[in-house]
C-alpha cells in the first residue's frame, strides 16, 4: 500500500507504526467494517471524526463503536455547545475524503480530543489518511505527536 500523508508524519516523527489496508465499501465505509475487515477489536479502532467547538473544528477520536457526546466534547473544548463539523467543511480543511480522514497529516493542524478509553491499549488503530488505510501505533506515541486530549467523549 502506497504511503499516505498520515503515514509520511510519522515517518518524519520517527513513530514506528504497522500500515494495513482493507477494501474501502464505498460511502457506507465505517469504523467498524474496518476493525472487523482487518480482525483488531472495535475498541482499539478510533474514527476521527471532525466537529465544531464552538466557532472553532475540532478532531473527535472515539471507539468505533462508541458515539460521540457532544456535550462532553464541547466542555472538554471549553464551549457552550459542539456540533458535527459539514462534511464539505471536514473535507476542506483535513484535506481528505470522508472515509478518509485523519489528524494525521491533515492538511490544517485541530486540536485533537482522544477519548480517554485509548489510554488502556497499549496500541490502538486509526486512519491513516486514505480510504481503506489504517495505521495502528502506540497510544504513548500518537497522544504527543498531535497533543491530544484525552477525555471522556462517549455519550
Amino acid at each position: 500500500m502506497a504511503e499516505t500523508r498520515g503515514t509520511t508524519e510519522l515517518r518524519r516523527a520517527g513513530v514506528e507504526h504497522r500500515l494495513m489496508a482493507y477494501a474501502y465499501a464505498g460511502g457506507g465505509g465505517t469504523a467498524e467494517q474496518a476493525a472487523e475487515a482487518l480482525g483488531v477489536e472495535p475498541e482499539r479502532m478510533f474514527k476521527s471524526l471532525v466537529a465544531a467547538a464552538g466557532d472553532e473544528l475540532v478532531f473527535a477520536l472515539v471507539p468505533a463503536g462508541g458515539e460521540l457526546s457532544l456535550k462532553k466534547l464541547a466542555a472538554s473544548a471549553g464551549t457552550k455547545q459542539a456540533r458535527m463539523a459539514a462534511p464539505r467543511d471536514a473535507e476542506r480543511v483535513t484535506g481528505y475524503q470522508l472515509g478518509g480522514i485523519s489528524p494525521l497529516g491533515s492538511r490544517r493542524r485541530l486540536r485533537v480530543f482522544l477519548d480517554a478509553s485509548a489510554l488502556g491499549h497499549e496500541r490502538i488503530c486509526l486512519n491513516a489518511g486514505g480510504r481503506g488505510a489504517i495505521v495502528e501505533l502506540d497510544t504513548a506515541a500518537l497522544v504527543p505527536l498531535v497533543d491530544a486530549i484525552c477525555a471522556d467523549l462517549q455519550a
